[in-house]
């Protein structure tokens, strides 16, 4: 943390620069299908302390590809100019459940979740949580002692939601809140079908038995994404903490769609034109906010399992890339009042490290990898516009 601090003060304020994206109002609009955007300048935070956080997690494109000359130009070029770019951000596992796994607990991947949980099986530990917090064992549910993020957050008087794009849609597969298929069994939400895109391995949530043993509260906390648009009318109803997963096909998983759309990077470019200027003009957003974006891991082993920052394998898995040692190379982009537009960071991050920064960002002790000391939280490089203060650990 002290290192974060020395980072941070190093980096002088400036005047807020550049433009941002457009305020959309009331419904959210119909998926955009041209990169023009509006744009609107973002008025200087009203708080010296990042209090919103939204995370929006996109699928399987290495950094050349969501990035590069060839992406949509609102992901690869209009994100980036208002806001940070971060280059050498990396996932931490393949394939994708791992990732998710990592950004709200630390945890490194075990086999099952490297096969993204084909079964929802309990997790059987062979010991007690490591030094790292790690949990030994196999399975997919963690039990009661492994904590998450979300909990963290309650403890500290703090709120999350986590948005799932679809969920619910076919009742048959999954319930409108805290979508999972019983123990035990096989998990149905495993492809895409007309009308439900929805997809177990991409909501984090429902693998820790601290969460799906209340029921109420994981039906309070885990919400279909038509929620957001409601929650974002206020600083008061927006949470703390907002995780964003699109479905399958807005997500850039699938390519083509099973509804006829195209999918991949052009599908993702229009979810994000739909969602981001909402989430910019939100009051929670334009008081203290930031917004993430990036990807669970790059598209596939067999292209990309390099890793960063000095990650550990964990002691479930001996390559968390199945054929290397993390996710590859996604990069991110963030946007935030406390970030000058066009900042380009070369620093090296992870999944553990933007959980790392989340839980700086709200005084919040570090989960699982989060604290080995190989990790880097955001710092000077990123926040390049001012400042934020940061509360003491708790």
């Amino acid at each position: 943390m002290q290192a974060f601090r020395r980072r941070l003060v190093s980096t002088a304020n400036g005047a807020l620069l550049g433009l941002l994206l457009a305020a959309c109002a009331g419904k959210p609009p119909a998926m955009a299908t041209t990169d023009a955007a509006p744009a609107a300048t973002l008025p200087a935070p009203t708080t010296a302390h990042i209090g919103h956080v939204f995370l929006l997690v996109l699928e399987n494109e290495d950094y050349d590809n969501s990035f590069g000359a060839e992406s949509p130009a609102y992901l690869a070029k209009s994100l980036p100019a208002q806001g940070a770019l971060l280059p050498n951000y990396y996932g931490t596992a393949h394939n994708s459940l791992g990732n998710y796994i990592a950004l709200i607990s630390g945890q490194a991947p075990t086999g099952n979740m490297q096969m993204d949980c084909h079964d929802f099986v309990e997790f059987k530990a062979t010991a007690g949580l490591d030094a790292d917090g790690q949990l030994p064992g196999q399975g997919c549910v963690y039990p009661s002692e492994v904590s998450s993020l979300p909990d963290q957050l309650e403890q500290a008087g703090l709120s999350w939601r986590g948005y799932m794009e679809d969920m619910g849609n076919n009742p048959r597969r999954e319930a409108a809140t805290c979508g999972h298929p019983p123990l035990g069994t096989t998990d149905p939400a495993r492809k895409a079908q007309v009308g439900d895109q929805y997809a177990t391995k991409h909501n984090p949530f429902v693998y820790f038995h601290r969460i799906i043993d209340d029921t109420a509260r994981c039906d309070r906390h885990v919400v279909n994404l038509k929620q957001l648009g409601a929650d974002l009318a206020s600083a008061e109803s927006t949470p703390n903490f907002v995780f964003i997963t699109p479905n399958l096909c807005h997500d850039g998983h699938d390519s083509p769609c099973v509804d006829g759309q195209p999918g991949g990077l052009v599908s993702a470019n229009a979810f994000l034109q739909q969602w981001v200027p909402l989430i910019l003009d939100s009051p929670a957003f334009r008081q203290d906010g930031v917004l993430i974006v990036t990807f669970d891991e790059s598209n596939g082993p067999q292209s990309d399992s390099s890793a960063c920052c000095g990650e550990v394998a964990g002691p479930n898995a001996r390559h968390p890339g199945l054929t290397g040692p993390g996710g590859g190379r996604t990069g991110a982009v963030l946007l935030s009042p406390f970030i000058k537009p066009g900042t380009v960071s070369s620093v090296a991050y992870n999944h553990y490290s933007l959980l790392r920064s989340v839980e700086d960002l709200f005084g919040l002790p570090y989960l699982g990898y989060a604290a080995v000391n190989t990790q880097t939280a955001f710092g000077g490089d990123v926040f390049t516009q001012r400042i934020p203060e940061f509360p003491a650990k708790r």
